[in-house]
């Protein structure tokens, strides 16, 4: 425990035992009061609820991507489900009456829902997009007999948000609390071979203080009665349903259950080492442990053979890569995102050979200290966005079109990072990320966090437990986000985040850890136990809007105050202008594509300022792409602050911001200007053959 609003575990006990033996003393005088004995209740309550603890958490097991190989196959359980919506008022009625026993049909009236989707924005009807509570999918499904023969049966969610409970058959297989996260379970001995079989899912939305992320429900009046209305503080619509891909997947008895990839690099980048550390389980390493072992091998993009090793039975060890080829990021390198692959072959007694898996690997190093950020010894100036997982109709279901054409822009626009803002992305964007070397922070669910009780931080610390556990290994990942926006200024906030902070070390130490912080760096107990200090601030916006004026020096100043307090390098995590497309105003007005070009343009300055200085290190702009949000007076259609609209197509800033990506690739990472990034203007004699170079930037 540390700070002074801090009381410990034992100082509460001693208070307590104390004011036990007070209370008897005076009773058995008669002389305390109803009142005092309420004040001193009161007091014991409310010094309680400001202990928290360090407690630990369940580690997550398993939860390899599926992938097909000699020993494992795959199959997908995507398309249209049977769904039935809850009566918001008796949400539970559906687990009373048992309508995992049978076909939701024979229950109830079902609709189509396709999956993976979020199920808000699928019919007409508003009572579905706003539903609060309970929802029911299910859907038939065979499985072969040839299943049935020595092998293990899963089913893997990749996202249900917020919360899971899934039956097959009618038994539970496997309950789960957090979107945007993946959970399996194995199904084994609850499927039928060679026969129909029908799986089961409730979902329920409902978001509380105690959640990640945290909201409120609350009983209002209407019309007719009453209605469930869920509130949250934070600024994207709450989506919810089977957000990604359902999978049934086989493994053999004796099966590789996970892999941990760490790399480095030696000799000026030119030898590289890939460290693996595999666990496997089922019958034979439980029964044999000392005679399993695996032999890894690693393969070029062609497919050559450059490394391979066969483990002790600790199933660990470590390739070298001659002449190797790094992992680096959208351009810093001709050939950025450059990806081995790695093999994971299991072998038990008598060399027989048990399973198979295959992982992808880039090998880079990460670095920092007080002033920089470096990878391959390098240092990095990130310059990209935060974003969502958002679409007209599928809400934040997976969509690999969408997926594909956004970073087709983002490598377009010449962005080299984003962040997860404000929970994990799916594992397909996170290959996507690795194969074309753009940079992740990757963010947790927890946004807006506030009301830190013991409850909250256990899911907190989980909540980076299994994304951490779920991401690795992907060599995109170079920073881990503990929160965006959290209300840093409150009472418990220091002991709380340095407990997750901490916690996300212990996981992970070889990358940093960071927090987008929007409170100022005077009233902020956060920042101090974080690696990388990043902010949101919106001037000319929220702080003094349509003020163009007011932009560069607040925004100077605000960056070297947080370093000068905490010594470390600084980012600026979010920035941007509500933006109507096709809006124009002359002077620049707000709403208008004009004042979002202009305010870009003195954050700019302010950005070129802070570059002379080495501990700022990044550019992030609010936001990618417009984006949906609860229904408010200050939102037209949801948040529109958009470099691109909500079907990708770019606004006028676009065009601005992607000349200054790729002018200052070309400062710091020595690229290319794309053919197309000037566009012609006039034939000015005597110049007309001059090159182009910075200065027309």
């Amino acid at each position: 425990m540390s700070g002074p609003w801090i009381i410990s575990l034992k100082s509460v006990i001693l208070y307590q035992e104390r004011t036990v033996r007070t209370l008897q003393v005076k009773v058995a005088y008669g002389a305390l009061s109803l009142i005092a004995m309420g004040l001193i209740g009161f007091c014991i309550h409310y010094a309680i609820a400001l202990v928290i603890l360090n407690r630990e958490i369940s580690p997550t097991v398993g939860m390899l991507y599926p992938r097909e190989s000699e020993t494992r196959e795959v199959r997908s359980l995507d398309g249209l489900w049977n769904f039935v919506k809850s009566d918001p008022t008796n949400p539970t009625q559906g687990v009373r009456d048992k309508w995992f026993l049978d076909d939701l049909s024979r229950v109830q009236d079902t609709i189509p829902m396709p999956v993976p989707a979020s199920y808000n924005d699928i019919t007409t009807q508003n009572d579905l997009r706003d539903h609060v509570g309970t929802v029911w999918y299910d859907r038939k499904f065979f499985v072969p007999r040839s299943w049935a023969n020595k092998q293990r049966v899963w089913l893997r969610f990749g996202s249900v948000h917020y919360e899971a409970f899934v039956y097959v058959n009618g038994e539970m297989a496997v309950r789960h609390e957090m979107g945007h996260l993946p959970f399996e379970a194995e199904i084994t001995n609850l499927v039928k071979y060679g026969e129909e079989n029908r799986i089961t899912v409730m979902c329920d939305n409902a978001l509380i203080q105690t959640t990640v992320p945290q909201g409120k429900i609350t009983e209002v009046s209407r019309d007719d009665g009453v209605a469930i209305v869920q509130t949250y503080t934070f600024d994207f619509f709450n989506y919810a349903g089977i957000h990604r891909s359902v999978h049934l997947y086989t493994t053999p008895l004796t099966y590789i259950e996970e892999m941990e990839i760490t790399t480095d690099l030696a000799k000026d980048n030119n030898v590289g080492f890939v460290y693996y550390k595999v666990k496997a389980n089922g019958t034979a390493a439980n029964e044999a442990v000392n005679n399993l072992y695996v032999r890894v091998q690693l393969r070029n993009k062609d497919g050559a053979i450059v490394a391979n090793e066969t483990s002790n039975s600790d199933l660990k060890g470590v390739l070298e890569v001659q002449k190797v080829l790094p992992w680096w990021p959208y351009l810093m390198h001709p050939d950025p995102g450059y990806l081995y692959q790695l093999e994971i072959f299991l072998h038990g007694e008598n060399n027989e050979l048990l399973d198979v898996y295959r992982q992808k690997v880039g090998i880079r190093t990460l670095s920092w200290n007080n002033t920089s950020f470096m990878i391959n010894g390098r240092p990095v100036y990130f310059r990209g966005f935060g974003r969502h997982e958002d679409s007209d109709i599928r809400g934040k279901g997976l969509d690999l079109a969408l997926m594909t054409r956004d970073f087709n822009l983002l490598k377009w626009i010449g962005a080299n990072a984003y962040r997860t803002s404000h929970y994990p992305y799916s594992e397909e964007s996170m290959q996507f990320a690795d194969e074309n070397g753009i940079m992740i922070i990757d963010e947790c669910p927890s946004v807006d966090t506030e009301n830190f009780k013991q409850e909250l931080l256990d899911k907190h610390k989980s909540s980076m437990e299994q994304l951490i556990h779920r991401d690795r290994n992907h060599p995109s990942v170079v920073m881990w986000s503990i929160a965006n926006e959290p209300r840093t200024n409150q009472l418990n906030a220091g002991s709380y985040f340095q407990y997750v902070a901490n916690h996300t070390r212990e996981l992970d130490p070889s990358r940093p850890v960071t927090a987008a912080i929007a409170v100022s760096s005077n009233d902020d107990k956060a920042a101090k136990f974080l690696d990388v200090i990043s902010f949101n601030r919106y001037n000319g916006w929220y702080s003094n809007p349509g003020r163009l004026d007011m932009i560069t020096k607040r925004v100077i100043d605000e960056a070297t105050n947080w370093h000068k307090k905490h010594n470390k390098p600084v980012i600026m995590s979010e920035y941007g202008a509500d933006t109507v497309e096709g809006l124009h105003l002359l002077p620049a007005y707000v709403w208008s594509e004009e004042y979002q070009t202009e305010l870009f343009s003195r954050h700019f300055k302010a950005f070129d300022t802070l570059r002379k200085q080495p501990w700022f290190i990044g550019e992030f702009v609010w936001n990618f792409a417009d984006f949906k949000t609860a229904q408010t007076v200050t939102r037209v259609g949801g948040n529109k602050k958009g470099v691109f609209t909500r079907n990708r197509q770019p606004k006028a800033v676009a065009h601005l911001l992607r000349k200054r990506y790729f002018a200052l690739g070309r400062e710091v990472d020595q690229c290319n200007f794309p053919e197309d990034l000037f566009t012609y203007i006039a034939d000015v004699g005597p110049s007309r053959n001059a090159k182009h170079d910075d200065a027309d930037l």
